[in-house]
């Protein structure tokens, strides 16, 4: 009976562990054509019933007027490649009312959503390398600086430094009253007091989109090409890995009733969507 119970005992314990392994999953739904010049960002607007894809197009650093943004149906067919023209390397968006935010090396472009025109362009001083954005509930934009190691704040059409002196910032999440910042590895959630605290560490270096799940549970893409589920107790467990293939996982766009992650592929000019299990 005792070498039964042993059995039993060890059996459990490796079921557990193993359930502990794989709690989520990603399941591939569709890939668009790659025929999306270096797509770094994608953003699922609910309202559009569309995906805003930030699209490179050519240098990630420099101003060359070939970047742009381009709109994808939910099905995955590009209805408008061309739908802003004339940007230097966008990356990171966000929306507010009817005008789409979108990071462009050294300011942050304002774009008319019904016109499909540009507004106006907001300067960030001192900045080099603007890449992640994120419009909390009062309309407060928040913008990281990959190259400067910071993040500013645009409210009221006035530029300032939220935070600065961070190792590799990239994504960022409004959440609350609370900033989420995927900064080189490490996911950090800094208060409205500017008291950082990290929530998972461990990961690829090269964190890039953050996604709020459910409260206190996000999805972080690496650059490199993996994902990872953040759990509330801060374990970060791979979902993909697509590195080896070299497939990257840049900004992802989320979709948080249908469950449905949206990855775009940078160098194999694609984008990608997966079920979320």
């Amino acid at each position: 009976m005792r070498i039964k119970y042993i059995l039993f005992t060890a059996l459990l314990a490796s079921s557990c562990a193993f359930t502990s392994q794989a709690q989520h999953s990603l399941t591939r739904l569709w890939e668009t054509e790659a025929t999306l010049p270096v797509p770094e960002s994608v953003f699922y607007s609910a309202q559009n019933k569309v995906l805003y894809v930030a699209q490179i197009d050519g240098n990630p650093g420099e101003k060359d007027g070939k970047g742009g943004i381009a709109k994808v149906g939910l099905d995955g067919k590009i209805i408008n490649k061309d739908w802003i023209t004339g940007l230097n390397a966008p990356k990171g968006m966000g929306v507010k009312g009817n005008k789409l935010y979108v990071t462009d090396l050294t300011e942050v472009v304002e774009i008319d959503i019904k016109a499909g025109k540009i507004l106006k362009k907001h300067p960030v001083e001192g900045s080099q390398f603007l890449n992640d954005l994120s419009i909390d509930s009062k309309g407060n934009i928040y913008v990281s600086d990959s190259r400067t190691k910071k993040v500013h704040l645009i409210s009221d059409g006035k530029v300032s430094t939220y935070v600065e002196g961070l190792t590799g910032p990239n994504g960022v999440l409004a959440v609350g009253s609370d900033l989420l910042i995927a900064d080189s590895g490490t996911l950090k959630r800094l208060g409205t007091n500017k008291q950082m605290t990290v929530v998972a560490e461990g990961m690829e270096k090269s964190t890039d989109g953050i996604e709020e799940v459910k409260p206190g549970e996000y999805i972080v893409s690496c650059w490199a090409g993996v994902v990872y589920y953040v759990d509330s107790n801060g374990k970060a467990e791979k979902l993909l890995d697509t590195s080896a293939d070299k497939i990257n996982s840049a900004d992802i766009g989320y979709d948080s009733v249908k469950k449905v992650v949206y990855i775009p592929t940078f160098g194999k000019n694609s984008v990608v969507a997966y079920q979320l299990k």
